[in-house]
């Protein structure tokens, strides 16, 4: 008895024994296994993954018929709402109930398992999907009375590099939360919200009903975006379920798996292809408007020159930089632009065409004289020349002000600094085209004369007369209180 025990102590004690004298944390190698094992299972998504219920889960989200297509066009009418009031909350809630993202991943998964089937029914579902978009966002622009370019809908008619990150990482969070067991609903939420399919569809629906060259840049653009939002969505869908090893789909018939088979190769190869040209494009394009951005940034804050900025200033395809300046520019600053572009690597090569207007405004004048006293005052020289252009300056000063000013009463009003107002005028309403003020005579009993103040606007031709209404009463209000007049009369210019 006592020599059994004595084994059994023996036995006992000999683990402890070792574990005593090579303990596991003191060995590099074992510390550097659990640090592998750890980092595996914490990024490993293998183990939770439902196969089975993922294909037949996004299977079931493809088909497009009954209320799917009514829910389709109500986010439709909600998203196209939402960007015309310019507001993102309306947006949101729009981009969570729509269907698109069913085909999409529907198109990503059927290339991955060879399914050709539902690649073809998923094609047909996304495209009648887009169609009916388009179209109900159209209808909706063209016949509400108030359009307008809010900066919700120009900022999808320019996507940069950024959005191709958000649609790829986007669509790998999408596909890892559907192939999980118990898919994570608010990914699926999420990631809604962060590609935004439903907004660039509704901006290609505005610009088709605005119309003309700007309408239809704002359609190219925008069906653009959606276009890349599309090709990595389904890419990381792709990716994610051939890592994952998706069983592919089998045929009865060996001749037809492997026709099968080369062609979801092929199919693949086709979507990998334009995805990274795309990439590449948008990659190059988001890195010359960064370089102008910072080559325009100085010019734009130099008090000493007026810059015009205009849409078309950076012409990307014709590799062309105009800069239009409101007064004349000197040689040597002219000469220091073009040493500045330089040093961009991504502009560099670009032409620049500087212009200046030679006609210069009153304030300009004014602070020339000013200028020209200040010089006079501290040299304590009096230059002939210095002279005579102090006394161009006052004369053109005061033709400018006969010429722009005219008096507002005989009475005690003062005079309407129209140069001024004109140029606030142009600040607040781009669309401005043509301005001009002036108090009119009028008698309503042919016995008393009063005087009016009319308005005269010409605005830009591609408004609409349901805008130029609204801009006008804007205009009127404004003008009012600007010059603290009871009544004002405004006269659109054909």
């Amino acid at each position: 008895m006592s020599t059994e025990e004595s084994k059994f102590n023996f036995s006992e004690d000999k683990p402890k024994e070792n574990t005593q004298t090579t303990p596991a944390n003191d060995d590099p190698k074992g510390l550097w296994e659990g640090l592998k094992s750890f980092i595996y299972k914490l990024l490993d998504i293998r183990d939770d993954v439902d196969k089975d219920q993922t294909i037949e889960d996004v299977k079931k989200d493809i088909p497009f018929k009954g209320a799917t297509a009514w829910i389709l066009v109500c986010s439709i009418f909600i998203a196209s709402i939402g960007l015309n009031a310019n507001s993102p909350a309306v947006v949101i809630g729009a981009m969570l109930i729509s269907p698109l993202m069913g085909p999409i991943l529907g198109m990503g998964m059927s290339i991955a398992i060879n399914d050709i089937y539902t690649l073809r029914k998923s094609l047909v579902n996304f495209g009648v999907m887009v169609f009916l978009s388009v179209l109900t966002a159209f209808l909706f622009f063209k016949f509400f009375p108030l359009q307008e370019d809010s900066s919700e809908l120009l900022a999808r008619t320019q996507p940069d590099i950024r959005d191709v990150l958000i649609a790829f990482f986007g669509g790998l969070a999408l596909i890892i939360a559907r192939t999980k067991k118990g898919t994570i609903a608010s990914v699926i939420f999420g990631v809604a919200i962060a590609t935004a399919l439903m907004p660039p569809l509704c901006t290609v629906g505005y610009g088709l009903a605005k119309g003309g060259s700007q309408g239809l840049g704002y359609a190219g653009g925008a069906m653009y975006l959606f276009t890349i939002n599309t090709i990595f969505i389904a890419l990381a869908t792709f990716l994610v379920l051939k890592l994952l090893r998706f069983p592919m789909l089998k045929y009865a018939n060996s001749q037809k798996r492997k026709r099968i088979s080369q062609l979801a190769s092929v199919i693949a190869l086709a979507v990998m292809i334009p995805a990274i040209w795309t990439f590449w494009n948008v990659l190059q394009e988001s890195n010359i408007r960064r370089d102008y951005n910072l080559f325009i940034k100085p010019i734009a804050e130099n008090t000493e020159v007026w810059l015009q900025k205009r849409d078309k200033d950076l012409d990307i395809d014709k590799k062309k930089i105009s800069l239009h300046f409101n007064g004349e520019v000197p040689p040597a600053l002219e000469a220091d632009y073009r040493a500045a572009l330089e040093k961009y690597e991504y502009i560099k090569d670009f032409e620049l065409v500087v212009s200046g207007n030679k006609t210069r405004s009153v304030d300009q004048l004014s602070e020339s004289l000013e200028r020209a006293y200040s010089d006079l005052d501290e040299s304590k020289n009096i230059i002939d020349g210095l002279q005579k252009q102090i006394a161009e300056l006052k004369q053109e000063i005061s033709n400018l002000n006969s010429q722009l000013e005219s008096r507002a009463s005989v009475e005690n009003d003062s005079y309407v600094k129209f140069s001024k107002v004109a140029k606030d005028a142009k600040i607040r309403y781009a669309d401005l085209r043509q301005f001009g003020f002036a108090k009119m005579l009028n008698s309503t009993d042919f016995i008393k004369v009063d005087t009016i103040p009319v308005a005269a606007v010409k605005w830009n031709a591609q408004l609409s007369d349901s805008v130029k209404t609204v801009r006008e009463q804007e205009l009127k209000q404004w003008l009012r209180d600007e010059l603290t007049l009871d009544t004002l009369i405004i006269e659109r210019i054909k």
